[in-house]
């Protein structure tokens, strides 16, 4: 089980936020993680409050594996109740990023704890991080590069409202918007850095209606961004593909069968483009992680779980190459990609390519990659004969001596038993499924 305890030092505020009802009214409106008071009796230190034992969440994923939508909904969410919360006469004092995760294809605030009780006068003191954590990003993201967004994971407090300000392009001195919060605020910050808040605000009052329409401005600075998922590499990968129509019908067929066969209760879906074959794993599986290193194209897949309601698909942003780390203090505080494992099944679809010829990685460490993540594993392999693969030789010497079908059996055989091989219809791609046990992995 997963508990939280608060300490005395916070039991005036938290039992404060209990009673007014606001924890209940956000969690009826799934804007909160639910939570359940449990026996103090379980806490770890003798200064506890409460012990807290919150719903557990299916997967944890972090704000640089996002795309521009979901960073954008969680900036929203975190407004959302900033605003709830004034209603009933508390403010947020953290705004950070890494308080939102996604449940169901929507945004859900996290951390029970970071309400507290709104002072008269007092500016917001979650400001500066919301601005650093969503807006200065989103900005960058929308007026001068999607990849800014990959700052995420170098800054993990927030893009530096002094950085974004100077990347920013300058006609952005031209809005209101991006002038109040972020140029001006840098200016600002750099001013009062050595400063106390109460001094910097000196006699200046900040009352509530101006908290309330300071968050207003901020949702609407943050709605008007936008950023259309079109001119990357592999936005549209597959429908450039060369399958027939026979083999397309071939392929769903065949991983449904593969899928049914494992009846996985978690898939991960690596390379998985706009999500096609992660919503055949979702008729099967309950959660499905779909990944992908292609912007557009978590975009476009995570517009459609929003479009048509979709739960238990969750597109992320991730380089297979450069998968994420362990980060943060000690490198405990935000998990690697294999940490969040093992998945019942990953799928590795037209990938193997990518990664060892794209990226010169050797099929044995592909191999030792795939292992690692989970305990069965239905990949594809696509020889030298198919034109995506002429694609990624066309200028480059071919010195791949090893891939060859039989190469990809002899590599993998070396973690995996293959149960399974089947061509994908006429073209030349074989679909493989395999497992490996834990002893196997070890």
């Amino acid at each position: 089980m997963l508990y939280r305890q608060v300490n005395r030092v916070f039991a005036d505020e938290f039992d404060a936020c209990s009673s007014s009802g606001l924890y209940d009214e956000l969690m009826a409106d799934r804007l909160l993680v639910p939570h359940a008071s449990v026996d103090v009796a379980l806490a770890l230190t003798t200064d506890a409050h409460a012990v807290l034992e919150p719903e557990r969440l299916p997967f944890i994923s972090y704000p640089y594996e996002w795309c521009f939508g979901q960073l954008k909904d969680a900036a929203l969410l975190t407004l959302a109740v900033q605003s709830r919360a004034l209603e009933r006469g508390f403010v947020l004092r953290d705004a950070s990023a890494y308080n939102v995760q996604f449940v169901d294809g929507r945004p859900v605030f996290m951390d029970t704890l970071s309400f507290e009780r709104y002072r008269d006068g007092e500016p917001w003191i979650a400001y500066k991080q919301f601005c650093q954590h969503f807006l200065v990003p989103l900005m960058l993201m929308a007026r001068r590069d999607i990849r800014f967004g990959l700052l995420l994971r170098e800054y993990l407090d927030g893009i530096p409202l002094d950085f974004g300000s100077e990347m920013l392009p300058r006609r952005s001195w031209a809005d209101i918007r991006a002038l109040l919060h972020i140029h001006m605020h840098a200016r600002a910050q750099r001013k009062y850095s050595e400063t106390k808040v109460s001094s910097a605000v000196g006699t200046r009052r900040m009352t509530k209606q101006a908290l309330v329409a300071l968050s207003e401005n901020l949702s609407e600075a943050i709605e008007r961004l936008t950023w259309q998922p079109d001119g990357t590499q592999w936005a549209n990968y597959v429908q450039e593909t060369n399958y027939s129509d026979a083999a397309v019908a071939s392929k769903r067929d065949t991983i449904r069968r593969y899928l049914r066969e494992s009846n996985p209760a978690v898939v991960w879906d690596i390379g998985a483009n706009t999500g096609v074959y992660s919503r055949i794993a979702r008729e099967i599986a309950p959660l499905v992680i779909s990944f992908d290193i292609d912007p557009a194209a978590v975009e476009r897949n995570y517009r459609t779980v929003r479009l048509e309601n979709e739960t238990g698909i969750l597109p992320l942003l991730m380089d297979l190459t450069n998968p994420s780390p362990a980060l943060g203090w000690a490198h405990a505080e935000r998990m690697s990609l294999e940490e969040r494992g093992p998945a019942d099944v990953v799928m590795a679809l037209a990938l193997v390519h990518h990664l060892a010829i794209g990226n010169n990685v050797p099929l044995g460490h592909v191999a030792t990659f795939m292992a690692q993540l989970g305990h069965n594993l239905i990949i594809e392999f696509v020889d030298k004969e198919d034109s995506q693969v002429a694609r990624l030789l066309r200028n480059r010497a071919d010195i791949f001596t090893d891939y060859s079908k039989e190469g990809f059996e002899r590599a993998f055989e070396t973690f995996f038993t293959i149960d399974a091989c089947e061509q994908v219809g006429d073209a030349r791609r074989w679909l493989y499924s395999m497992t490996t046990g834990e002893v196997q992995r070890q």
